[in-house]
């Protein structure tokens, strides 16, 4: 789904929320934020196989749509820390159920691999 698409008046509710969530790692990166506020590196460091690149991008994006808060320090070296917006963790805790949800499906499918003929 395109993000602009998701910004169309006339688009469901629930597409519109998970343009917002779309890609890989967003939904690992609003998990890990509501711990509280992390560095960039700190939050590689928790999520392996996450680029730079693709770190900044989702940052950049989730930060554009109001999820997190990027505050820059005038020390050097640079530093950068990110963490939640009221609106962010809105999202968080709309996600909640969606994810037991999930949880509860993971479950099911274990238990029909258990109950697979070998």
């Amino acid at each position: 789904m395109t993000r602009s698409r998701a910004q169309d008046p006339g688009v469901c509710g629930v597409t519109a929320a998970i343009a917002v969530i779309d890609g890989k790692w967003k939904t690992s990166l609003l998990w890990l934020l509501e711990s509280g506020p992390h560095r960039p590196a700190a939050l590689r460091r928790r999520l392996p196989g996450l680029s730079e690149k693709v770190l900044t991008q989702a940052l950049r994006e989730m930060e554009e749509d109001g999820l997190v808060h990027r505050e820059v320090y005038d020390v050097l070296p640079p530093k950068t820390v990110y963490s939640l917006t009221a609106f962010g963790r809105d999202l968080s805790e709309a996600l909640g159920p969606v994810s037991d949800w999930g949880h509860r499906r993971l479950d099911r499918l274990r238990e029909r691999e258990h109950q697979a003929p070998a």
